[in-house]
């Protein structure tokens, strides 16, 4: 049980992905780990939807860079292996690229470089040649980004510290800031539709390739350099498995438990006020830290009282918070339908209208009519999620979040049919008499769920909002209060969500005078090994 006055234990707010890989190290580092978490059940935004017999991935539908979730379980003494199943896709998705009054052009894409530059070369010879220059420049851009992302950032100081200095100033003369990803790919493909093969990842986080910064090339490179994988059972047996091994080392997992404040004297956090119905309710609980895996910014709206944000000085008023770029956010529709459904894994359509589309999404606040929409078909492969002879499908458009004066309840119906109609005439698959169950998620449901603006994405990775000036692993102005998940530092997308465990946990262990696990010889030689492969 957690000490009465809470000295040397950890409260964790949120079971999300961020959460638990915390609650993983600093268990597994000798801290007395809490997690309270408001849903009845794990995950976050990587939680289960189940509607009948049909279960979905809430959020996140695909898994990459799985050595640095091997590093976290390494850390723990445990394989990743041994308590989910990965499987490697091939095609890793494919694209409907969408044409002016054309069918869509389809294209598979493949880890194996040489075929995938075979791919593209077919639309453009001399794009499929500039696909190789592609991949060996961001693989020297990701090598030399890697320590930024795995240190934390607190003023560009941070960028010539010791471990990061060497990084800094190899990939600095590569980064061309002043260019959006668009810009530079630009640079290297000629053919439109070979720029949107390798740019769309700029959804990932949730904003467009013409204001991403160039940087996040490195997402396609990610995918052709350490593949797509899906774990059985849905990206939330990820959660399932950290679950369990951080209850193996210690950790409690508290479900329907709300966090209702933080407590503070001054500026160091003194415990946390429980909300909701539970055993716990009313009760102010006294921890020696807090880790905050809440969505960041609705977090220090909500959790933290204004006053004590004034005192920790560093402009943390609702005003600012929400002047601040956020990403877009998603329209989702979960179907269980009869039968097989004649899709790859991961299909991705591109809307004909793509820049309009972006402009809708990001600037305009409207529902653009070809709307480009992502499938999942898990079912294909993994017969956990549906019933036999029935599939699972997960269905996502890219809308603008809540900042824009949509009303959702008017809008949900007829997003639903104008999504529909996409998978018919664009996918070639038929649904609507098929459909046996369904579940749609609006930006004004994701907003309801405490995340900011609904932005799905958290906030936008534009340039005033990276490294340094994001919200800080170890909140600035405050004494005991950690971040981790993707409204921090290295940003969102589950592998680096992992990385700022990583960050956040091993300052924690700092400030508590233990040691960190996440330094054990076997984390290292994971991280080495991967980078002898790169």
């Amino acid at each position: 049980m957690t000490r009465s006055d809470g000295k040397g234990s950890v409260a964790i707010v949120g079971a999300g992905p961020g959460g638990l890989a915390a609650g993983m190290l600093l268990a597994a580092s000798g801290l007395k780990v809490r997690i309270y978490e408001i849903a009845p059940e794990i995950g976050g935004r990587t939680s289960r939807v189940r509607e009948g017999a049909f279960s979905f991935d809430r959020g996140p539908t695909f898994f990459m860079m799985p050595y640095v979730l091997e590093e976290v379980f390494a850390a723990c003494g445990r394989k990743l292996s041994s308590y989910v199943d990965l499987v490697r896709l091939d095609p890793m998705y494919r694209l409907l690229l969408g044409r002016p009054g054309l069918t869509p052009r389809p294209l598979d894409a493949t880890q194996n470089i040489a075929e995938m530059a075979r791919r593209l070369g077919e639309i453009n010879a001399g794009d499929g040649l500039a696909f190789h220059r592609f991949i060996e420049h961001n693989r020297y851009k990701l090598r030399h980004s890697e320590s930024i992302l795995r240190n934390p950032m607190r003023s560009p100081l941070d960028l010539f510290a010791p471990g990061v200095i060497v990084d800094t100033l190899k990939v600095a003369p590569v980064l061309n800031p002043h260019l959006s990803v668009h810009d530079l790919l630009s640079r290297y493909f000629k053919d439109p539709m070979v720029r949107l093969a390798v740019s769309f990842q700029s959804k990932y986080l949730g904003m467009s390739p013409y204001d991403c910064p160039s940087l996040f090339t490195i997402l396609p490179f990610i995918e052709y350099e350490y593949g797509i994988w899906h774990p059985i059972g849905g990206c939330n047996a990820l959660m399932h498995a950290m679950a369990k091994v951080a209850e193996e080392l210690g950790a409690e997992i508290m479900t329907s438990t709300p966090v209702a404040g933080l407590e503070f004297a001054g500026t160091a956090c003194r415990g946390v006020r429980v909300g909701g119905a539970g055993p716990l309710a009313g009760t102010v609980q006294n921890h020696e830290h807090v880790v905050l895996n809440a969505d960041a910014t609705w977090a220090m709206k909500h959790l933290i009282p204004p006053a004590v944000r004034t005192q920790a000085g560093r402009g943390y008023s609702d005003g600012v918070i929400d002047r601040k770029k956020y990403s877009c956010s998603t329209y989702m529709l979960y179907l269980g339908v009869d039968g097989e459904v004649e899709l790859p894994h991961h299909t991705i359509y591109i809307s004909e209208q793509y820049r309009q589309n972006l402009e809708d999404i990001t600037t305009n606040g409207a529902l653009t009519p070809d709307a480009s929409v992502y499938v999942c078909n898990p079912s294909r492969i993994d017969s956990t999620l549906a019933p036999k002879g029935q599939s699972s499908l997960y269905v996502l458009a890219p809308v603008p979040n809540s900042k824009a004066s949509i009303d959702w309840a008017t809008a949900a119906p007829m997003m639903r049919e104008r999504v529909l109609d996409q998978i018919e005439s664009k996918l070639g698959v038929s649904l609507r008499s098929r459909i046996r169950s369904q579940t749609q998620i609006t930006p004004a449901n994701w907003q309801a769920a405490n995340i900011n603006f609904g932005a799905t994405f958290n906030l936008s990775h534009n340039l005033g909002q990276m490294l340094h000036k994001r919200p800080q692993n170890k909140l600035a102005g405050f004494d005991n209060v950690y971040l981790v998940g993707g409204g921090t530092h290295p940003g969102s997308g589950l592998p680096t969500i992992f990385l700022s465990a990583q960050i956040s946990s091993n300052m924690l262990c700092k400030q508590a005078g233990v040691s960190y696990a996440g330094h054990k010889p076997e984390v290292r030689a994971i991280s080495q090994t991967r980078a002898m492969l790169t």
